[in-house]
């Protein structure tokens, strides 16, 4: 045949320059297998070894990247961070659980109305009832973070007496960003440190309660969030990628938007938690050098309670101290709920016959023993022996510390309180507040023998540790 010139003769060319300068630049580094210069089997297999490990490699770092150790991640604090501004480079999927009932960590601290039955934290459950819905903000935390307060005091300076234990607010916010998941949007939203304070203070605390009270819910709601950090703990996380959600799971949140729309419905109320948290800003409890587990409720019997006896976790800085202020301000100080005997029994799981004992038929129900915060212990119902946190979570009580009385084929039960009574009582606090004590003098009469440190001085001990 008659050769074309064109593709043919240019393709001939090439090939000449291949065998000159060894190979083509496609199969340039192979070895030729001796017939049309492709590579061989084994280095086919070799290349796609390679891909699978690069492949691998690739996931592994994903999954990764944004695990980091809490101390590196507190000593990020140089600048402000903007609101809406994207996370800190490399932060970590992590955070740091309440203690549950089996003395585990990962169930929730608190709600904002209305108690959760065998939850760890009832923070402002009943206040926030009578509250107004406040919307809050956090837009203006770094504009404003420099400016005087109401009161005339330095803004970023507390009390004279916590100036005198040692205890002075950090000059500039961290460049911690925290990421939380909000359940109703199903998004999550990241804020820096001090602005993820805010939108808890606001939800979990009436923001008419006094400045001092407002000034401990931050130091308690800021320890909280950073002991989740400390510790790498994204228990009670629904989604990858989120550190708390904005619920009782962890600590009540009110987004950003929330708090705009506070901002202009009720300036008084959105300074006043913007003032409490710049006053208390990067303030946080420790307890032998570690962030504390910072559980709090709505308001006692009189007394808090040992975390022993509610959560199986025997901490030294969680015991039972009195606290006589709740009685007085509280709404929820008792509140009396009846409900039949054969309903009594059912929630109880114990058969109305077998709990029925004595020719009077009188009901078996016997408190067998109070707590050192005079809160129920255990009780005998039927001959089934529950202890007084069960009773609560299962009678749908406010509190364990209660009493009961049977007539006429019913059951009234008193309650004292409201919450599981473990840690700061929110009215307590108010009341403490209103009689002069300081946001220090609160915190420490009710997390025995914590230390208040800043987040600066933390990271310090933190990579003193570590070294």
């Amino acid at each position: 045949m008659r050769k074309r010139k064109g593709q043919a003769g240019e393709n001939e060319g090439i090939h000449k320059r291949r065998r000159k300068g060894g190979g083509s630049s496609r199969y340039a580094g192979f070895k030729r297998d001796g017939r049309r210069g492709r590579p061989s089997l084994s280095q086919w297999l070799v290349l796609a070894f390679g891909a699978g490990v690069l492949v691998a490699s690739w996931s592994w770092a994903d999954k990764h990247a944004s695990e980091r150790s809490a101390a590196s991640y507190i000593e990020e604090r140089t600048t402000a961070v903007a609101d809406g501004s994207k996370a800190v480079k490399g932060e970590s999927d992590r955070g740091g659980g309440q203690v549950d009932a089996s003395g585990k960590t990962g169930t929730g601290t608190g709600q904002k109305a209305g108690d959760k039955a065998g939850g760890t934290n009832d923070k402002a459950d009943d206040q926030a009832d009578d509250q107004t819905k406040d919307k809050a903000n956090d837009k203006a935390n770094d504009k404003t973070s420099g400016a005087s307060s109401a009161s005339g005091r330095k803004a970023g300076a507390l009390s004279a007496a916590d100036a005198a234990r040692g205890l002075q607010a950090e000059p500039k916010d961290s460049s911690l960003v925290v990421r939380i998941y909000l359940t109703g949007d199903k998004r999550i939203e990241r804020a820096g440190l001090e602005t993820y304070v805010k939108g808890v203070v606001a939800a979990e605390m009436p923001t008419d309660f006094a400045p001092a009270a407002l000034e401990a819910q931050a130091i308690a709601a800021r320890t909280y969030l950073i002991r989740r950090l400390w510790n790498e703990d994204r228990s009670g996380v629904p989604v990858r990628g989120a550190d708390v959600t904005d619920t009782v799971t962890h600590q009540v949140y009110r987004s950003k938007t929330e708090m705009n729309e506070l901002k202009e419905s009720d300036p008084k109320a959105w300074a006043a938690v913007d003032e409490a948290v710049r006053r208390t800003r990067g303030i946080v409890m420790v307890y032998g050098d570690a962030p504390i587990e910072s559980l709090y409720f709505a308001s006692s019997n009189g007394y808090t309670e040992n975390a022993k006896d509610v959560f199986n976790a025997d901490l030294p800085y969680l015991v039972s101290v009195n606290s006589p202020w709740d009685r007085e301000d509280s709404p929820r100080a008792e509140e009396t709920v009846e409900m039949k005997l054969s309903e009594f029994y059912r929630k109880l799981g114990v058969k109305s016959l077998a709990a029925l004992t004595g020719l009077g038929k009188r009901p078996a129900a016997v408190i067998n023993g109070r707590t050192d915060g005079k809160r129920v212990s255990t009780v005998t119902v039927g001959g089934k022996t529950l202890s007084g946190t069960e009773i609560r979570k299962l009678l749908g009580l406010r509190s364990a510390a209660f009493d009961w009385t049977f007539e006429k084929g019913k059951v009234k039960i008193t309650t004292y309180g409201s919450g599981h009574g473990v840690g700061m009582s929110q009215w307590g606090a108010e009341g403490m507040a209103k009689t002069g004590a300081t946001a220090a003098d609160i915190v420490l009469h009710y997390y025995t023998g914590i230390q208040l440190k800043t987040l600066s001085a933390l990271a310090v001990g933190r990579r003193g540790e570590e070294s």
